[in-house]
C-alpha cells in the first residue's frame, strides 16, 4: 500500500482546476516547469534561512507540488498534450525537485546528514529503476513503500514537527535509517514487480 494509490481520488478533486487552466491556455509542460522552479525556490529559501521554525513551509508546498504534479498529468492525458519533451520534463523535474526540497535538511543542527545523503541517492535510484523497467518491456513502476508521494508525506510531516518542536531534530537519527530501509525495499519491489509483469505478459502471449 502506498499513498500513490490515492491519486485517482485526488485527481477528481482537481479536475475543475484542470479544465479552467486548459481553457486559459496553460499547458502541461508549463505546469511541470513551474512546479520544478517553485521547488528550487523553496529549497533555496530553506537553505538560506536554515532554522527549524521556517520548515512549516515544506508540508504546505509539498501539498501544492503534489497538486501541480497531478494537474500536469491530467492536462497531458485528458487534453491531448502528451509529448516526449513533456515526459522528460516530468521525470527530471521530479528528481530535481526532490533533491532541492530535501537537501536543505543537511543545514539544520543535529540532523543525520550522512543518512540524508544516502536517502537522496536512493531516491534518485528508485526513480531511475522506475523508468528503467520500461526499457525491458514493463510499465513505468511506481511501487512503494517509499515512492514519491510517500517521501513527500514523511518529509512534510517531519518538517512540520520540527517547526513546532525543534527538539525533534534528533529524530533524524532514527527516522532516516528507517527511510533508507524502505527505499531499498522500494527498489527491490520495482524490479521484482517489473519482472513479474513481463513474465505474465510472455505467458499470456504464448497461450
Amino acid at each position: 500500500m502506498t499513498i500513490y494509490s490515492l491519486k485517482p481520488y485526488f485527481q477528481n478533486l482537481l479536475r475543475p482546476i484542470v479544465i479552467f487552466l486548459h481553457k486559459h491556455g496553460i499547458t502541461a509542460n508549463q505546469v511541470t516547469l513551474g512546479a520544478m522552479l517553485l521547488s528550487i525556490t523553496i529549497g533555496l529559501l530553506l537553505s538560506l534561512f536554515s532554522f527549524p521554525g521556517i520548515y512549516w513551509l515544506l508540508p504546505v508546498f509539498l501539498f501544492i507540488r503534489m497538486a501541480l504534479n497531478a494537474i500536469d498529468g491530467m492536462l497531458a492525458r485528458e487534453h491531448h498534450q502528451k509529448s516526449h519533451l513533456g515526459a522528460i520534463y516530468n521525470e527530471l523535474g521530479d528528481v530535481i525537485s526532490d533533491v532541492a526540497l530535501y537537501l536543505p535538511f543537511c543545514f539544520l543542527p543535529y540532523i543525520n546528514s550522512v543518512s540524508l545523503l544516502v536517502i537522496l541517492f536512493l531516491t534518485i535510484l528508485t526513480e531511475f529503476i522506475g523508468i528503467l523497467t520500461q526499457t525491458i518491456g514493463s510499465s513505468r513502476r511506481y511501487d512503494g513503500p517509499m515512492g514519491k508521494s510517500d517521501r513527500a508525506f514523511v518529509f512534510g510531516t517531519y518538517g512540520l514537527i520540527i517547526a513546532i518542536f525543534p527538539s525533534a531534530l534528533n529524530w533524524s537519527h532514527y527516522l532516516f535509517p528507517f527511510m533508507i530501509i524502505l527505499l531499498l525495499v522500494t527498489c527491490c519491489q520495482r524490479v521484482v514487480k517489473a519482472l513479474h509483469e513481463i513474465k505474465l505478459s510472455e505467458q499470456s502471449q504464448s497461450k
